[in-house]
């Protein structure tokens, strides 16, 4: 038996295309997804404000909790290659009520960063190109970030096929230019030829609790975020060559990838910029790398304005495709309306969930960049929350589906059962923490206060009740998700050859 299901299933014409793409193939889109320039340029000034030089450090130990969990999607897809992944692994561990809420978080993390990702690829695109008049134009630019929305997600309609290519090229033009500018850094460093106050790279910056207590939890909480989106190539699992193995590998590989490569981005930015000058930009986000790729580089520093182009260009593409994923595996189990559940007759992809996701992450990125450009911010910092708890989620929800395997022996105790509860606790404590920070609104991009909170929380939780209001009315309208009780899938199948 290959995995228990509790339904039969979509129709074999209704289902995804199988063998689509491969595991390289797989292995970019889970690193383009979490799109690293965009990323580590968002953190690396806010990270240094709170923990200095030990910013490489905290990016390791961030590594932690996301290869542990990477493990459990590794297990959890061997035994059940459902592209819903923590929605249906969840359900059938520990139940449709936990299973829904988890589809719910990876649904609303899409909406809630497509928009930004998009505005970010258009914004470093205008001004790689010299076109910083445009760039300063709201309107012009909201109209070609919508522009750049539809046509990543008509791509991703077109065919999973077509998206891998794409991300193929937008993942090495991203890495060259960051390697290039981490190389041209780091030797004006050791040549005492930079225009900052340049610090020579040292080991003990991978130690990450020199700053300790709240810098420390805020600084990992920012770490965490740059690693998030590497489940995408899991959310592909019905598509991939060798679906019960290839998936979960290249989740694993595609954290260790990033690590290597926010390592080096990390010391040769602190390196040649120094602490004071990247904790006096903070406030400038991405567009740090803005101000360094022209300090270290010089005219060639459309390079670095380009990588981080083509990062948040790929991840706009890539973060549809865990949502619109999710959104077909939940209809196909009846815990959303069917129509959901449509897959382009052609194409085989899950055409009317990614036009769903496509439309409402417009809606939101418009609505909120017209209340204030902060609010939009807040809005991304408040994705803390949904990714530790589905993350969270999902490592509980290995031990508790291995659970009478994990004894059997030494490997299934600590890669099965340990390990994901591990890296589900560290989460669960991040998430509190991060709870508690964001209740102050002078942590907040906007500094105001919503309902006495700050505006993060405020929309985390106002995300949540939404999720709950919604699983409940749907549970009295169509009850068949609830009145059906997944089972454990056989627990020999972690023995042998499978474990």
């Amino acid at each position: 038996m290959a995995k228990d299901v509790t339904d039969s299933g979509p129709p074999p014409q209704a289902s995804l295309k199988p063998n689509a793409i491969g595991f390289v193939d797989a292995l970019v889109i889970g690193l383009n997804a979490t799109s690293p320039a965009y990323s580590v340029a968002a953190v690396i000034g806010p990270i240094v404000a709170l923990v200095g030089i030990h910013a490489p450090g905290v990016m390791l130990a961030s590594f932690v909790p996301m290869l542990l969990i990477a493990s459990a999607f590794y297990y959890l897809n061997k035994v059940d290659q459902d592209c819903g992944t923590t929605f249906s692994w969840v359900t059938r561990a520990m139940g449709p009520w936990a299973g829904w809420l988890g589809g719910w978080a990876i649904a609303m993390t899409g909406v809630l960063v497509v928009g930004s990702l998009a505005d970010v690829a258009v914004t470093f695109f205008l001004l790689a190109v010299g076109l910083d008049s445009w760039a300063d134009d709201d309107v012009l630019r909201q109209v070609l970030t919508v522009l750049l929305i539809l046509v990543m997600t008509a791509v991703c309609v077109i065919g999973t096929e077509l998206s891998a290519k794409v991300q193929n090229v937008l993942i090495l033009a991203q890495v060259i230019c960051l390697l290039a500018f981490a190389v041209v850094a780091l030797y004006r460093v050791y040549a005492d030829t930079g225009t900052l106050d340049a610090i020579d790279p040292k080991f003990g910056w991978l130690e990450p609790f020199g700053a300790g207590g709240a810098s420390l939890t805020a600084s990992l909480l920012l770490g965490v975020f740059i690693y998030w989106g590497w489940e995408s190539a899991v959310n592909l699992t019905e598509e991939v060559e060798d679906s019960a193995t290839a998936p979960g590998k290249a989740a694993v590989w595609s954290t260790v990838l990033l690590l290597v490569t926010y390592l080096a981005v990390a010391f040769a930015v602190v390196g040649y910029a120094g602490t004071d000058y990247l904790a006096e930009n903070a406030a400038e986000e991405e567009f740090i790398f803005a101000l360094l790729a022209e300090e270290a580089m010089g005219g060639w520093d459309w390079v670095v304005l380009l990588a981080v182009s083509t990062s948040a260009l790929a991840s706009t593409q890539t973060t549809i495709i865990p949502a619109s994923r999710t959104g077909l595996s939940m209809a196909r189990r009846h815990a959303l309306p069917a129509h959901f559940g449509r897959i382009h007759p052609r194409f085989r992809t899950p055409d009317v969930s990614t036009w769903w996701v496509a439309g409402i992450a417009i809606a939101w990125y418009l609505v909120l960049y017209h209340v204030s450009e902060n609010a939009l911010f807040d809005s991304l910092t408040a994705l803390s929350l949904l990714i530790a708890f589905y993350y969270a989620l999902t490592g509980l929800a290995c031990a508790v589906y291995y659970r009478r395997q994990l004894t059997r022996s030494v490997r299934n105790f600590f890669l099965i059962g340990l390990g994901p509860l591990i890296g589900a606790g560290l989460l669960a404590w991040l998430l509190v923490e991060s709870v508690a920070d964001m209740s102050d609104p002078d942590n907040s991009y906007s500094g105001v206060s919503w309902f006495g909170l700050g505006p993060p929380l405020v929309i985390g939780i106002g995300i949540i009740v939404a999720g709950v209001v919604l699983m409940v009315v749907w549970r009295l309208m169509a009850p068949a998700f609830w009145s059906e009780h997944p089972s454990v899938v056989d627990p020999d199948l972690v023995d042998g050859k499978e474990s």
